[in-house]
Order: structure tokens, then sequence, then C-alpha cells
């Protein structure tokens, strides 16, 4: 069996799918570079409008370039202080110029660069699709991850330390590592909240479940 046979036999996509939740206590067991490079890569398969690709993912993979990223996160600190244990912490980054400049171009058209033609804001959309992929990467890996918001007040800050530019726009924060051994059982109270399909889905006509 070839490389890329034997990686997807080891986890079935639904299995992967099925098993991804927000993990935020690890312990302090480290990842291979070689998972790391791959939940990264994983991120670029992400679709984009115009296949933009109007993003960037800021990897924080030293013990030192981590603790200066937690100084920013207090509430996360403060309240699962095991999370600073996760040995990789991702930032997306979302670049709005990207697809501005994009549909400009000759194929597209949108030569006056107006936010007003874009039905939402696909440079946020497609930098959480990238993270998704991240996310079941790191599932599929053996990992577990979860996905955080920065403070507005923090973001600031943290933009200063890290050097990231105005124009980038951090969408929150991914920690990826191996979860906890006394990490709590997700509550029952999450699974009688999680939506059924028969309440979200519209078949045919909005209002129609069946």
């Amino acid at each position: 069996m070839t490389r890329r046979g034997a990686r997807l036999s080891r986890m079935e996509f639904t299995e992967v799918v099925r098993r991804r939740r927000m993990i935020r206590h690890y312990s302090d067991e480290p990842i291979s570079p070689d998972a790391i490079e791959r939940i990264l890569a994983s991120a670029l398969r992400a679709p984009s409008a115009g296949f933009s690709q109007g993003w960037a993912f800021l990897a924080l993979t030293t013990p030192e370039d981590r603790a200066r990223f937690w100084t920013f996160i207090p509430t996360r600190v403060e309240q699962t202080p095991t999370m600073q244990l996760a040995p990789l912490v991702i930032v997306p980054l979302a670049h709005k110029a990207t697809y501005l400049e994009r549909y400009a171009e000759a194929d597209k058209g949108w030569e006056d660069r107006a936010e007003a033609r874009w039905p939402a804001p696909y440079w946020f959309i497609d930098t959480g699709m990238a993270s998704l992929l991240m996310l079941l990467t790191a599932v599929d890996e053996g990992l577990d991850a979860c996905f955080f918001g920065i403070q507005p007040d923090q973001l600031g800050p943290f933009r200063a330390e890290f050097g990231i530019p105005d124009d980038y726009a951090p969408l929150g924060g991914i920690t990826v590592g191996h979860r906890a051994p006394d990490t709590p059982p997700q509550a029952d109270a999450v699974e009688k909240r999680r939506r059924l399909a028969e309440s979200v889905v519209h078949r045919g006509h909005f209002g129609v479940h069946a």
C-alpha cells in the first residue's frame, strides 16, 4: 500500500468528523514536526473565492513564542490553564485586500474594488474553512484541537508583539496537542443541545423538514 493509501485508511472521514470536538486540556507531550507540517498544509486545500487564497497562518511552535501568545489570552489562561501546554498554536489571518485585488482582475472585472459587491465577507469565510481543515487534520493525526477567540481589546497589543500588519485580521487561535488524561468528558447537556438535521435542514422550501 502506498504511503498516501495508508494515511487515508487510518481513520474514516466520518469518524474524523464525529470525533472532532473542542479540547481545552492538554498534556505536554510533543507533536512530531511532520504532523505539524501536515496540519498546516491542509489549510492550503481549503476553497477560496476566485482562488484568491487571502489568508496567512501564524504558527507558534517554540515554548518562548507560545508564552508570548498566552499573555494576550488572559481569560483562557485563567479558566483552562492547561491549554498553555498545547505544543502548537496557530493564528489564522484573513486578508481582505487579496480578494478585492483578485476580483478587480480582468476575468472578474470589479475594478472599483467595492466591498458592497460581496454578499458576504468571503475573506473570513474562506479562512474559517481553512481553520476547520486544520481542526479535522489534527483529529486524523490522533491529536486534539480547539478554536477560540482573541478579545478585541487584546488585538492591538497582539499585532504589535508578533508584527502582524494592520490589513491582516486575526480570526482567533487554534491549539493542537495531545488530550490530557484527566480531560473531563463532554457534558450531557452539550449533546442535548445539539440540533438535529430535521430541525435545520429545509427541504425544497424554508420550513419544510420532511
